[in-house]
Parts: structure tokens; C-alpha cells; sequence
């Protein structure tokens, strides 16, 4: 990407998610916007205890569950994305592996436990404030999916049957068509 285009959407992203971080995450001094010589970046740095304050993107996990050679999607009962489908995923909490957050999602929002085969990908994009590690895995057959509190309902697709013009985010298109291509269908 070119050097003028990647700066214009760090600014749009850092005024975007940054906007409202005002104060120090160690002393609660106001922060304020400063060029910093040694790392030639813009930083968040405190005005009173001269702490640079890093903001970095949070970890979402994923799996695609593969039952009876469908992938099993839910349409989403939350924001963001209300009423898009897509695979289970979400952020990675304190004390999980990315791993457990996966199967952790899985049982929340589709109601099934889940087995991690491998490792489909990492999604990162430059105007996004997360970093998305998306996982295949399996399902027993005798479990039923179903819709919880988070989805509105839940289906199982064959890849040509996804619905891709109705996908929640551009991570789940895009690891989609990874697991696709992984799985040679």
C-alpha cells in the first residue's frame, strides 16, 4: 500500500477508535498527541508522567464447525452485524488461549462443542482495531446446533449455499473463502 494511503487511514483509524482516550493508563494524566523521535510515529504520550500509552488491537478467535460436510453459521442476535451471518467468533478474554476462546464461542453462540483441526488464518486489516485468528473444526454428528442468546438462528451451509452477500464482516468472507480453498470443495 502506498506510503500517502496507509498514512490517511491511520488517521482516519486513530481519530475513529482513539478519539476518546484522553488519559494515561498509568497515572491518569491527559494525554496528548506528540511525534516520538526514536520510534518516528505518532504516539499517545502523557503530559504528566511522559508514559507513551500504546493502544493496540484486541484479539477476536473464530472456528468454522464443520458438521456432516456443512459449515454451520449463525445469524448474529447482536451488534455489530445484527441479523449477518457468520461463524463463531469473538473477543479473546483474560486466562483463555485463542484456542479456548474458539470453542468457548462456539458453545455460546451455535451450542456446540466443538474440536480445533488446524489453523485457517490470521485476518488483520489496517482500518480495523482487531486482529481475527479463525480456526477449522469438527463436530460430532449426533450434536444438534441452535440458536442462543447471541444468534437469531443457526444453519448449516454447503459452500456454494453461503450466504456471501449476508456475512457480518469482511474477516468472515475472507476466512471463508481461505477454509474453502484449504479444504479443496
Amino acid at each position: 500500500m502506498p506510503r500517502r494511503k496507509r498514512a490517511t487511514l491511520r488517521s482516519v483509524w486513530w481519530k475513529k477508535i482513539l478519539g476518546d482516550a484522553r488519559f494515561c493508563l498509568s497515572c491518569r494524566g491527559e494525554l496528548a498527541r506528540k511525534y516520538v523521535m526514536e520510534e518516528k510515529s505518532w504516539r499517545r504520550v502523557c503530559r504528566s508522567c511522559g508514559r507513551i500509552n500504546y493502544f493496540n488491537p484486541r484479539v477476536v478467535a473464530g472456528v468454522i464447525p464443520l458438521l456432516k460436510g456443512k459449515v454451520v453459521l449463525g445469524r448474529r442476535a447482536i451488534e455489530p452485524a445484527h441479523g449477518f451471518w457468520g461463524f463463531p467468533c469473538g473477543y479473546v478474554e483474560l486466562g483463555e488461549s485463542v484456542e479456548e476462546a474458539a470453542i468457548r464461542e462456539a458453545r455460546e453462540e451455535i451450542a456446540l462443542k466443538v474440536v480445533i483441526k488446524s489453523l485457517v488464518g490470521v485476518f488483520s486489516y489496517s482500518d480495523a482495531a482487531v486482529v481475527t485468528v479463525v480456526y477449522a473444526g469438527s463436530v460430532n454428528k449426533s450434536q444438534k446446533p441452535r440458536a442462543t442468546h447471541e444468534t437469531l438462528e443457526v444453519a448449516a451451509f454447503s459452500p456454494k449455499d453461503i450466504p456471501w452477500n449476508r456475512l457480518a464482516f469482511r474477516s468472515t468472507r475472507d476466512a471463508l473463502k481461505t477454509w474453502i480453498k484449504q479444504a479443496y470443495f
